[in-house]
C-alpha cells in the first residue's frame, strides 16, 4: 500500500463447498418439424428447452402428416359399419413421437430439458443418426436423463440397438440415467414369446451392472394428449377417399333409397379427391360436416385419435423424474404416482403379471405401469434393469449415487494441481463431509448419526502411498449409505384373545 487512505480486506471463513449437480435434466432424441431457428440450423446439437411453447417456437408444433389407410377386416377390426362390416386403420409412413412426447413430459411436471433434433418430418429413418447423435452428448454436462421416444419407429431390432447405445453411454459417462421404452408395448403378454421376452433379449448386455443405468417400463398408454380437433381428413390416405364415400352413401340412405342432395355432394367431395360435384364444397367443408353428423365418419377420427394417443410412457417418466427430485429429492423412488394425461395402460396388469416383470430370472426388471380403482393410473415398479443386484437394484439409488459422484467431482476439480498434502487434504475431507451431512440431514442416507451415513478418508496411509503423492495422485475414498425403498410393506395381523 503506496498511498495513504483506508483499505479492507475480505477475509473467507469458510471454505469450499460441493455443489449439487442437477439431476432431472432430460435430453430427448428424434426428428422435429423444423431443424433450423432464426436462420441456425440446430441438427444435431443439444438445444436447451424451458418450456412447451420454447420447444414450439424453436422446433415447431405441427403434427407430422401420419395417413391411415381403411381395409375391410373382420379379425379384430378397429370399427363396423351400418351392416356390421369390420373395418381396420392402418398408418403409412413413420410415425414420429418426439412432439407428442414433449407434451406428455410437460403434462407430467416437466421443466426444463434438452433437444437433439436428427432430422425434420422429410427424414428417412437411420438407426446410426440416433447412435451419433448419443455419442454427441459425451460433452455435454447438463443433461441427467436420456430419453428416446422414437427409437422404436421402425423395425423391434433398430430398437434395440439404439437402447443398447443408450445404455453402454450411461454407463461409460456415469453421469445420465436412461429410460426406456418397451417395443410394441402396447402387446399383451399371452404369447409366447411375447414383447417383454423379445425386450429381454435384446436389451441389456452381459454386463449385469450396466443394466443399472437404465429403467424400462411397460405398458404403452392410452392418453389424451392430442385432441380430436388436432386431425381430420388429412390423416386419411386419398385411397381410402371412396370406400369412406361408399360409408357416408350407406349411412345416409334412409330406407325409401333417397339421400339429402347436401350429402350428396358433401360425399363426392371425398368421391372426387377434392371438390364437390357442383363445386360448392370442399374436403374441408365435408370433414367439418361429417365430424358432427356422421357416427360413421366419427368412429374413424376416433380410431385415428386412439392411435396418434397411444403413447410409450418414457416421456412422462421423465416428467415424473422431475417432479419427484425437485419436491422430494433424488433419492426418493419415482414410483407410486399418478400419470397425468392417461386414460388407462394398453395392457391391464395384475398382481400375477406383474410377478415376472418386477423379479425375473435374468433380473432384467421392468417397471409396470397399473391402474387402481379410486387410485388412477399408477407407476407401480421402481427398479431398474439391474433386478439381481443387491447394490444397484433400485433406481432411486443408481440415481442418488449418480447424483453424488457427479457432484464431488466437479466440486473437486478446483483442487486439480494444488499441493498434494494435509492441508488440501483436511480441505478436500472437511468439504465433502459438509456435503454428505447435508444430504444425510435431508434423508437421502440412512443411519442415526453422521458416522453411520458416510465416511470420508484420504491421505497418506489412509488411500494413498508415497508412490501415489509422487506421481501426483490424490486419492479420496468415499462409504455411503443409500436409501432403499420400501417396496414390500408386509403388515402381520393376529386375533387378540379376550381378557378377563
Amino acid at each position: 500500500m503506496l498511498t495513504p487512505g483506508v483499505y479492507i480486506q475480505e477475509i473467507s471463513t469458510l471454505g469450499k463447498s460441493v455443489r449439487p449437480v442437477p439431476t432431472a435434466i432430460p435430453v430427448f432424441i428424434g426428428y422435429t418439424q423444423k431443424t433450423t431457428f432464426e436462420g441456425t440450423s440446430l441438427a444435431n446439437r443439444a438445444v436447451r428447452i424451458t418450456s412447451l411453447n420454447d420447444f414450439a417456437q424453436k422446433f415447431g408444433d405441427d403434427l407430422p402428416e401420419l395417413k391411415f389407410n381403411i381395409s375391410e377386416e373382420n379379425n379384430f377390426p378397429d370399427f363396423h359399419d351400418s351392416n356390421g362390416q369390420g373395418y381396420k386403420l392402418t398408418n403409412s409412413g413413420m410415425f414420429f413421437r418426439l412432439l407428442a412426447a414433449m407434451k406428455f413430459f410437460y403434462a407430467n411436471g416437466g421443466s426444463e430439458c434438452y433437444v437433439v433434433t436428427i432430422g425434420d418430418y422429410n427424414a428417412t429413418f437411420d438407426r446410426d443418426d440416433f447412435m451419433n447423435a448419443i455419442d454427441l452428448l459425451v460433452d455435454e454436462p447438463d443433461p441427467s436423463i436420456l430419453v428416446i421416444p422414437e427409437a422404436i419407429l421402425r423395425d423391434v431390432q433398430s430398437a434395440y440397438d439404439i437402447q443398447n447405445h443408450m445404455i453402454r453411454h450411461c454407463s461409460q459417462t456415469k453421469n445420465k440415467f436412461a429410460i426406456l421404452d418397451v417395443p410394441e408395448g402396447y402387446k399383451d403378454l399371452n404369447q409366447s414369446p411375447n414383447c417383454i421376452d423379445d425386450f429381454r433379449n435384446g436389451v441389456g448386455g452381459i454386463l449385469s451392472e450396466n443394466n443399472s443405468y437404465a429403467a424400462a417400463y411397460y405398458p404403452w398408454l392410452h392418453t389424451s394428449i392430442h385432441e380430436l380437433s388436432d386431425i381430420g381428413f388429412l390423416n386419411i390416405t386419398s385411397e381410402a377417399y371412396p370406400t369412406i364415400a361408399t360409408l357416408l352413401t350407406t349411412e345416409f340412405t334412409d330406407p325409401s333409397g333417397a339421400i339429402d342432395p347436401t350429402n350428396i355432394q358433401l360425399i363426392s367431395c371425398f368421391s372426387n379427391n377434392g371438390t364437390s360435384d357442383d363445386g360448392a364444397f370442399s374436403l374441408e367443408d365435408a370433414d367439418t360436416n361429417f365430424r358432427n353428423t356422421s357416427s360413421t365418419y366419427q368412429a374413424i377420427l376416433g380410431v385415428i385419435l386412439q392411435k396418434l394417443n397411444l403413447i410409450p410412457p418414457s416421456a412422462a417418466m421423465a416428467g415424473i423424474y422431475t417432479v419427484i427430485d425437485d419436491q422430494r429429492g433424488v433419492w426418493q423412488t419415482p414410483a407410486n404416482v399418478v400419470l397425468q394425461s392417461v386414460i388407462s395402460p394398453s395392457v391391464a396388469i395384475d398382481n400375477d403379471l406383474q410377478l415376472d416383470l418386477n423379479a425375473p430370472a435374468d433380473g432384467k426388471s421392468i417397471c409396470a405401469i397399473r391402474a387402481f380403482l379410486g387410485r388412477g393410473n399408477l407407476v407401480w415398479g421402481g427398479r431398474t434393469m439391474d433386478g439381481n443386484s443387491n447394490e444397484w437394484r433400485y433406481i432411486n439409488v443408481r440415481r442418488t449415487l449418480i447424483f453424488i459422484e457427479q457432484s464431488v467431482k466437479e466440486s473437486i476439480k478446483a483442487f486439480v494441481f494444488a499441493s498434494n498434502d494435509a492441508n488440501t487434504w483436511t480441505q478436500v475431507e472437511t468439504m465433502i463431509s459438509n456435503f454428505l451431512n447435508s444430504l444425510w440431514r435431508e434423508g437421502a442416507l440412512l443411519g442415526t448419526k453422521p458416522s453411520e451415513a458416510f465416511s470420508v478418508n484420504i491421505g497418506l496411509g489412509k488411500t494413498m502411498t508415497p508412490q501415489d503423492i509422487q506421481n501426483g495422485i490424490m486419492r479420496i475414498s468415499l462409504a455411503i449409505a443409500l436409501m432403499h425403498p420400501a417396496e414390500f410393506v408386509v403388515i402381520s395381523i393376529e386375533q387378540k384373545m379376550q381378557e378377563s
